[in-house]
């Protein structure tokens, strides 16, 4: 019997059942609990905005994970997303939602077996610091690592969203982050920048934000450019912000195309060109000549290489002593 079948005929008497609740974590399945394995899946990653979900960008998640078994991890909330992948969505064998209470859940053989045997892994919104907190290092990090490496879909929403990119901003400390603070000082106690959670080829040199224009976090996004950009020599860096109800999704191969249920909403790159001319503590930040695209729904680009076809727009900003030129 495959251990995922053993685990959960041991976990539940029935396809669809009350959570299983441990000290460290709570476990909801919708669906099938033997493993079904798909025919085939195929990599890629979803990189969702938050503010509401989409539903055609959920479909194709679902084919590249060859209509099998799809694990949500989250720290917050329960299990609001199986019955809309299960039900709304469809075409999946399985849903399961892992509740994350603590670090310690990480180490749990059986949190393990559900996610190293997931056909398409989805990490929720919430709060990213605990995310960060809870998976950095650890064998659920170097679990979603590998499910990536074997050619299975990875995607995730608002906080999900956040700790995709090579650079993370773990929203580590509280109060919020706004693009007035950040842009007044690059150094503020609330601008916490983390790398080394997940090693994803496709999102090398890459930091992504969520509710992107909504929230007005081009800004602050910025910021986050002028610091990871000092001292850097040749490497590439990249900003992704995707607006609210909107997705980017990257095939295997890089090619990636937007899926959004507002048409006017986008994916923005942002591409800095040099470094910044002021960068310190207490300092409003002055940095020139950032490159702006807009990426609609009509969009591609190549992400490896930065080649967009059809941009909805293109432009250069800056920011001049904390302020953003154009405003």
């Amino acid at each position: 019997m495959p251990l995922r079948l053993a685990l959960l005929a041991a976990l539940l008497a029935a396809a669809t059942g009350p959570a299983l609740r441990a000290a460290d974590y709570t476990y909801y399945l919708t669906g099938n609990a033997a493993d079904v394995r798909p025919a085939r899946t195929s990599g890629g990653l979803l990189l969702m905005g938050g503010g509401g979900d989409v539903d055609d960008a959920f479909r194709w998640f679902v084919r590249q994970a060859g209509g099998g078994d799809i694990v949500v991890l989250r720290a917050s909330g329960a299990d609001g997303y199986n019955d809309y992948i299960f039900s709304k969505i469809g075409g999946v064998d399985s849903v399961e939602t892992i509740l994350f209470h603590n670090r310690a859940a990480a180490d749990d053989p059986k949190v393990l077996a559900v996610i190293r045997a997931a056909d398409g892994i989805w990490l929720a919104g919430g709060d990213q610091s605990r995310y960060v907190d809870y998976w950095k290092g650890n064998a659920v990090g170097a679990a979603l690592d590998a499910h990536v490496r074997a050619g299975k879909p990875l995607g995730g929403t608002s906080a999900g969203l956040a700790v995709l990119g090579e650079f993370v901003f773990s929203a580590s400390e509280t109060g919020s982050l706004t693009s007035e603070i950040a842009l007044r000082d690059p150094f503020d106690r609330r601008l916490t920048l983390e790398r080394d959670f997940l090693h994803l080829d496709l999102l090398r040199g890459v930091i992504t934000d969520s509710h992107f224009m909504p929230r007005r976090r081009l800004g602050r996004s910025l910021a986050f450019l002028a610091r990871l950009m000092a001292g850097r020599t040749g490497d590439r860096l990249v900003g992704i912000g995707v607006d609210e109800k909107t997705a980017l999704a990257v095939e295997a191969d890089g090619r990636a195309r937007v899926f959004s249920s507002d048409p006017a909403a986008r994916v923005w790159l942002m591409l800095p060109t040099r470094p910044a001319e002021v960068l310190a503590s207490g300092q409003p930040l002055t940095l020139r000549d950032v490159r702006l695209i807009a990426l609609g729904r009509e969009s591609t680009v190549d992400l490896p290489k930065l080649a967009v076809d059809k941009p909805a727009a293109v432009s250069v900003v800056s920011v001049i002593a904390g302020q953003l030129s154009p405003p």
